[in-house]
């Protein structure tokens, strides 16, 4: 805002937080909700949380006298710039998030703005064991809100079927700008509370000017909307034709928070689908497919969805090619699904198509998937497409801008046959998906929006595909909203009469002005407030830079003058593009942190949008540890590097914050954490030999509270030091050979913690057919990197990558699966060259060697217990998956299997500490905890992290875990 208003804001906030409504107005906060997932920065004043309507009520009338600007946010997923602005932000997925009592016979449910879809969507089928659901189903439904959707107005993958947000909303509660609590629906705009005498009165007014504003512009409002399937950009006035039953919260939908905000939906439902059959079809090129769509559209599909080659070509590079194996050949594809009683009604549906399309002589593979798990990977591909396109193979990222036109189905194929040839000829390259059967077409291109002629090339780029899809009769947004990307050209669009209507609506609900300015109405240029303007290039990492120097490779001129003035974290953190995955509260570890107290400052984006903001201030500056917005986004990262992993653009935060700490304290003094936990390795010799007495000694009450007040807490239950003398005889007695086939690491945990582990995991790797090594007593410096000590880690990662690169190609198995991922992935990034590159190559954790063991043919001798739990250690997930214990399990025979959905809570020293001990049990809540209990007592408990071990012994001190090798062990009785 500008610097006049500071007083205004600052009375303001003073009213809000003396009437008890949660508002911040920090920088931090300021920062994490500058951004969403479009192209553009706006720094708000402040951010509200209110926790009910009446909050809401409160703010809005404060707002409106203080003229300060408003917008509303659910899970800020806009791709067009429609959930940030000036002013007040108010947040409602924090704590408006009830849903209201299902009635199954009308087939609806009241839920508050903040619910999230895919929450809502496993809480309708769990109340109707499975007979209904809720329909819409954007990529991005397990973070995008209620409120947000029927703001854009979302779809998803089977719109084809269940159309939008629109064809589900019956009846919407909101709250005016200036206060009011009303409830919309059709034919009927009233107050919620007939007390309340400015409600009543505002209702009165409100629906008598709508009434006349139809009335007076019949004409115009047929002709020019809801002429094809996806026309979202504008208002949806045609709801208010008298044809259409004056539907006014179906006119809400789709305008963007600049109306009113919603508070609470009377939400449709529909029957869940007993089984689905996939027809995937291969194209020589995209226009070639959606020549097609006409034809599928008749055999009534649920889905008819569209992605280019270059999507497949990323999921294959970050996924791995077992990603897409399931499609079929071609350069294009469309994924049609059809819905049935029985799997074999929805494949004879797919068989008729595709007899009907062979005719046609256009598909030039295909194939059809009826079994769930291989569906879901193939979906997969589609709904990572947004994240995953973000950034191309070489590292250049894309952006969204253009992404969302939309076309009348029979009209796709032309439009593309006119916008691909225009993408080229300004030298972009598109990476393309969307609901080809509704016409809607996502793309991202690798605009330059850095620089003054990359903006401008954009901004001439943007105008001539405006008036493309416009003269193929379309729209210029189909499911995201024009936001900032798109307001400026609704006059491309639309007639000035049009154009004109549209600002009269505005103005009956909001006549000053205040609900999210610049949307829709009086819009912002589509080319201002773009967040990449000016910032520099990010340039690249310590590690790069230490993989180029080992390789002898020298820099681009442009590179050298990058090196020394942009500070290591900063590509990392600007890779973040708002898509939000952290966010979702089920499905991959990430974010446990987020899991555990839902606020966006411990989200992987938020962190990351601070350091972001971080970046612009203070360049390189290495006192940004010290600035205590970034120390409060990234004081609860368990630096479980879930996100290197689950993050479609791969920002790795605990990196981030390695780099950061090593940056601040290089040469200063260190927590007393640092030292201890930093540097337990180079402590676990001396300890191991003096075991019985450190044993009593992490006992002794007086000693746990000196460690306390030193940061370890007291409350976290400690392992016991394995003594010198049993340490050497289970080396022995793994009976470890030179020349041996396989390398086995002993890790500095599992030596001092766990040497049991070894002998077990000699016998397996034996029986199943390798002679077993020893690799030569080495740290590769995890807790160095965790503590933020980075040139410590690696010299120790220097040292083992020397003594492990013995010329030959011997798998090296690493029992503690922390280090394993710490050799796999940090041993190139900060030690460099081609021997670190060697090393990592045959690094495998102990599920992975036995997995692949079990692929050549070996099967394990032990009984087989009747359940287990599994909890994958965080670091195996991010760098190896966490797919092969649960194969492991399965071919083994173990009928039960319950997996831990998330990181334990350790994750390394960070549950050790005695700040976030709380923080450590809240995540254990979320994930192993439920999982202990849904596999039941007798069940076997599998935790090859040593951090996840001293989890689920701190969670029941009566319960015992084992690592794989235990259970797997020939000697062992386990399951019998």
């Amino acid at each position: 805002m500008p610097k006049s208003d500071d007083a205004v804001m600052a009375t303001l906030l003073e009213r809000l937080r003396t009437s008890g409504i949660d508002v911040d107005d920090s920088p931090r906060r300021r920062s994490e909700y500058s951004y969403d997932a479009s192209n553009y920065r706006v720094r708000p004043a402040a951010v509200a949380f209110p926790r009910n309507v009446d909050d809401v009520r409160t703010v809005m009338r404060a707002c409106s006298a203080s003229g300060v600007p408003t917008t509303a946010r659910g899970g800020g997923t806009s791709m067009a710039g429609n959930a940030i602005g000036e002013g007040l932000v108010i947040d409602t997925s924090r704590w408006m998030t009830a849903v209201g009592t299902l009635d199954a016979g009308h087939r609806a449910v009241w839920v508050d703005a903040g619910v999230v879809l895919g929450e809502l969507r496993a809480h309708v089928e769990r109340a109707t064991q499975g007979e209904l659901t809720f329909a819409p189903d954007p990529s991005s439904q397990t973070r995008a809100t209620i409120g947000g959707s029927i703001g854009n107005d979302a779809c998803g993958n089977h719109s084809v079927a269940y159309g939008r947000m629109t064809h589900h909303v019956q009846e919407l509660e909101l709250v005016t700008a200036d206060g009011a609590y009303l409830r919309a629906g059709r034919e009927f705009l009233r107050a919620v509370d007939e007390t309340d005498a400015h409600s009543v009165g505002r209702a009165e007014e409100i629906l008598l000017e709508l009434r006349s504003l139809v009335q007076a512009n019949l004409a115009p409002i047929r002709v020019e909307l809801q002429t094809i399937p996806r026309q979202v950009s504008g208002y949806h006035l045609g709801h208010l034709l008298p044809e259409h039953g004056f539907d006014v919260a179906g006119a809400l939908a789709g305008s963007e928070g600049t109306c009113a905000v919603v508070v609470r939906a009377k939400v449709g439902l529909v029957r869940k689908p007993k089984t689905t059959a996939l027809l995937c079809l291969g194209y020589e090129d995209t226009i070639e497919s959606a020549r097609d769509v006409m034809t599928i559209l008749g055999a009534k599909p649920s889905a008819a969805e569209g992605l280019d080659a270059a999507i497949v070509d990323i999921m294959r590079h970050r996924r791995g090619a077992a990603s897409v194996d399931s499609l079929p050949q071609g350069n294009a594809f469309l994924m049609v699904e059809f819905s049935g009683d029985t799997i074999t009604e929805a494949s004879d549906d797919c068989e008729r198509l595709l007899e009907k399309l062979r005719a046609d002589g256009r598909v030039i593979d295909h194939s059809i998937v009826t079994e769930p798990l291989e569906r879901a990977k193939l979906w997969r591909v589609r709904e990572d497409g947004a994240g995953l396109s973000s950034r191309r193979i070489d590292g250049v990222q894309t952006w969204p801008g253009w992404e969302d036109s939309a076309v009348a189905p029979e009209r796709l194929a032309d439009y593309l046959a006119e916008l691909l040839p225009l993408v080229r000829q300004y030298g972009y390259s598109a990476f393309m998906y969307g609901h080809f059967g509704a016409g809607c077409v996502h793309m991202r291109l690798d605009y330059d929006l850095r620089s003054e002629s990359g903006r401008r090339k954009f901004e001439d780029f943007t105008r001539e595909a405006a008036k493309l899809v416009v003269a193929h009769g379309g729209s210029l947004s189909g499911e995201h909203g024009d936001g900032r990307a798109r307001s400026e050209l609704l006059d491309v669009m639309y007639s000035a009469e049009v154009v004109a209507l549209f600002k009269q609506f505005k103005r009956v609900w909001d006549p000053a002005g205040v609900l999210n300015p610049g949307i829709i109405v009086d819009p912002e240029p589509f080319a201002a407030s773009l967040a990449l303007e000016d910032v520099a290039r990010p340039g690249p990492s310590h590690g790069e830079q230490a993989a180029l120097l080992a390789a002898a490779v020298v820099p681009s001129a442009e590179d050298r003058t990058l090196l020394p003035t942009v500070s290591p974290f900063v590509g990392n953190t600007h890779a973040c593009i708002g898509v939000g995955r952290c966010r979702a509260t089920a499905g991959g570890f990430m974010c446990p942190s987020y899991r555990a107290t839902k606020d966006e400052k411990d989200s992987t984006r938020g962190r990351a949008r601070v350091l972001q903001e971080l970046t612009r201030v203070q360049g390189s500056g290495r006192d940004g540890w010290s600035t205590p917005e970034v120390r409060e986004a990234l004081d609860l990262c368990l630096s479980c590097k879930a996100c290197s992993a689950d993050c479609p653009t791969g920002v790795d935060i605990a990196e981030a914050k390695s780099q950061l700490v090593d940056e601040y304290y290089r040469g200063r003094i260190r927590p007393f954490t640092h030292y201890s936990i930093g540097w337990l390795p180079r402590w676990l010799p001396l300890l191991t030999k003096v075991a019985p007495i450190a044993n009593v000694g992490t006992r002794i009450r007086p000693f746990r509270f000196m460690g306390e007040l030193l940061g370890v807490s007291a409350r976290r239950r400690l392992p016991d030091f394995a003594r010198s003398r049993r340490i050497r005889r289970s080396i022995r007695e793994a009976g470890l050979t030179d020349g041996a086939q396989v390398l086995l690491f002993i890790d500095s945990f599992t030596r001092a913690f766990r040497p049991e582990v070894v002998p077990a995991a000699a016998r397996v790797l034996r029986d199943a057919g390798r002679s077993v090594g020893c690799t030569p007593d080495a740290c590769c410096g995890l807790t160095w990197i965790s503590t933020g000590q980075r040139e410590g880690a690696r010299r120790r990662l220097s040292r083992l990558i020397t003594r492990l690169d013995d010329g030959t190609d011997r798998d090296i198995v690493v029992l503690e699966p922390s280090c394993a991922a710490t050799i796999r992935d940090e041993g190139p990034k900060l030690v460099g060259g081609t021997a670190a590159a060697r090393v990592a190559a045959r690094v495998r954790s102990f599920s992975v060697a036995v997995d692949e063991a079990i692929n050549r043919g070996w099967k394990p001798k032990t009984v087989p217990p009747q359940a287990a739990v599994l909890q994958t250690h965080c670091h195996e997930h991010a760098v190896f998956g966490s797919g092969a214990q649960k194969r492991v399990l399965e071919a083994w025979g173990v009928p039960t299997i319950v997996e831990s959905s998330s990181c334990c809570g350790v994750a390394g020293n960070f549950g050790f500490e005695a700040e976030h001990f709380d923080v450590s049990m809240k995540v254990a809540e979320h994930s192993i905890i439920p999982a202990l209990g849904g596999g039941g007592r007798e069940a076997l408990v599998l935790t090859d992290g040593f951090s996840c071990a001293m989890q689920v012994s701190q969670v029941d001190a009566q319960r015992e875990s084992q690592h794989l090798a235990i259970a797997l062990d020939p000697e062992s009785t386990c399951g019998a």
